[in-house]
């Protein structure tokens, strides 16, 4: 049998799952998805209520969730969710933007113009690297 590597997404849990796609999406390069043309199928087959619904981008979307997906299918596919409860502590898991020695700076500047804050600096395992928190605090690393 031929093993095949496994397609993941990547899940957040949030408070504004529609500003966290954008945000993601600009960071990485990636597209915001619309839902509208599906959200819209939906409520006009009486499957989900309006109120289940959020007037977004030009289009009712689902109001609970949002995603961002690569372009050009290479990259997970990143998904948020609504959650009740904010976020209480350090992350167990994140993600780090590889984009190398020479862009590390321009990187996070750039990052940093979206909305996320720079937590720390660090070179300690031998690379450069910034540690930041994107709009709802989520920690990232830039190196």
């Amino acid at each position: 049998m031929l093993a095949m590597a496994t397609n993941i997404q990547v899940t957040f849990d949030c408070a504004d799952p529609h500003a966290m796609a954008r945000f993601w999406a600009a960071a990485l390069g990636y597209l915001k998805e619309d839902h509208g043309p599906f959200v819209k199928g939906l409520l006009e087959s009486g499957a989900i209520q309006e109120e289940m619904t959020v007037a977004v981008d030009g289009s009712r979307q689902f109001a609970d969730v949002s995603a961002c997906r690569d372009p050009g299918g290479n990259g997970p596919r990143i998904f948020f969710q609504r959650v009740p409860e904010p976020k209480s502590s350090k992350n167990r898991v994140h993600l780090d933007l590889h984009v190398g020695p020479d862009h590390y700076e321009a990187e996070a500047d750039r990052i940093e113009q979206l909305g996320a804050q720079r937590l720390w600096y660090s070179d300690d395992r031998g690379g450069k690297c910034w540690t930041m928190a994107d709009v709802e605090g989520n920690e990232f690393c830039v190196d």
